[in-house]
């Protein structure tokens, strides 16, 4: 990521919309705002524009369709046709590179028939929206994939259209670049304070002590949601947990590309090229964590997550570890799935949080909508209302079974 020199000081003192946060969803936002021609002022607040503890920069940068409900995997599928299409998205600028997915696709593992219908379910889901997953036996695996030991496993689901990864740091940097070239506004600072009256957020406090009137306010602060949320007087179920990430070397590189591999256990590994790998997991006891705690828990690797890869690929019986950090997802605890749009007694709060893990994947159609809101107060091309503020109210939870 190329690391923007920001001010520190707002040049107006009041905007049409303030959003907190500019990693990749507020990013997709701002640009999808002067996109759709909104002709109001902009301002993004981001309190660290080195990006180095988002979680944007932590990402797997993978996406996948393989969700159980349709909205997610649609969500998905815009996305893809957006990095497929980026240049001619963005307004065909030639500074824009050509992108693409790299289509190595997601494989689910199954070792039990509990699991192995849900994978049943799911697809129904997938293909009535047109995805192109298929349900694999363990023969069917070996065949297409015979470096993996399958001998616990009773089914597997894999996609190979447009899922795989892709350059999500690349679209980042360009929505924040075009944005700020079109008028967007982005200044090093914290939200500290927000002022709320009937109406809703009148203004916000930074850091610095400035005072910033807005007409609408966008919560695009990744894992520290909630605190963004509290200023405003409301309470919103999204808190960090740590993701922990490996890149290793093989010492027998496989002969062909692997999928990202979803193991049973939950630890996932995915290709990276040049006979390099990229591993991913997390300790079975997953508590929030501190906002700025990216400590690396050294010992999960060896007593877990490098023992489940070589038994499920015993090629990385002999590899070695060349990276690794930790990252947070912002968890949404009621049902890992998106919270979007206004709250209801709030109605120039916007939420844009909770992604749990899905959030690069899902920025460009987040932002999309997002944007649709703020100008019409309606979705107007996927319809993101299943994902409101009220079902938290309603405790009423989207069940997503596909999480990772």
């Amino acid at each position: 990521m190329v690391s923007p020199t920001f001010d520190t000081k707002p040049s107006r003192a009041s905007y049409d919309v303030l959003i907190v946060g500019g990693a990749i969803m507020g990013s997709s936002t701002a640009w999808w705002l002067t996109e759709m021609g909104f002709d109001g002022t902009v301002l993004v607040v981001e309190r660290d524009p080195s990006y180095e503890k988002c979680s944007t920069a932590h990402t797997n940068s993978c996406m996948r369709q393989q969700f159980s409900t349709e909205l997610n995997v649609r969500i998905s599928q815009f996305a893809a046709d957006f990095v497929n299409n980026i240049r001619e998205r963005m307004g065909g600028d030639d500074r824009i590179p050509e992108l693409s997915v790299r289509s190595f696709g997601y494989l689910y593992l199954s070792d039990n028939e509990g699991f192995a219908d849900v994978l049943r379910q799911n697809i129904k889901v997938q293909h009535a929206a047109g995805a192109a997953t298929e349900l694999l036996s363990p023969d069917e695996i070996l065949a297409r994939y015979p470096f993996y030991n399958v001998d616990d496993i009773v089914l597997g689901s894999i996609n190979t259209v447009n899922e795989g990864y892709w350059d999500g740091a690349a679209v980042f940097d360009w929505w924040k670049r075009q944005a700020r070239e079109r008028g967007v506004e982005y200044i090093s600072g914290e939200v500290v304070e927000m002022a709320r009256s009937a109406r809703g957020v009148e203004s916000v406090t930074l850091g610095s002590g400035d005072v910033v009137a807005c007409g609408q306010v966008v919560n695009a602060s990744g894992p520290r949601a909630a605190r963004t949320a509290k200023m405003a007087g409301i309470d919103v179920p999204v808190e960090p947990r740590k993701r922990y990430s490996w890149v290793f070397k093989a010492e027998q590189p496989l002969d062909r590309d692997l999928p990202l591999t979803i193991d049973p256990s939950g630890v996932h590994c995915r290709e990276n090229g040049g006979g390099t790998y990229q591993a991913g997991g997390h300790a079975d006891v997953d508590p929030a964590v501190d906002f700025d705690d990216f400590a690396m828990d050294h010992s999960l690797w060896e007593n877990h997550v490098w023992p489940v890869l070589a038994t499920r690929i015993p090629a990385f019986e002999s590899v070695k570890v060349q990276a690794e950090w930790a990252g947070h997802y912002a968890v949404n605890t009621l049902d890992h799935n998106a919270i979007l749009g206004p709250h209801p007694d709030v109605p120039n709060f916007i939420f844009l949080n909770g992604f749990s893990g899905h959030g690069l994947q899902q920025s460009p159609a987040m932002g999309r909508a997002t944007a649709e809101w703020l100008i019409h107060r309606e979705y107007r091309a996927l319809d993101m209302t299943p994902f409101a503020y009220e079902r938290v109210v309603e405790n009423k939870p989207i069940l997503e079974t596909a999480v990772i």
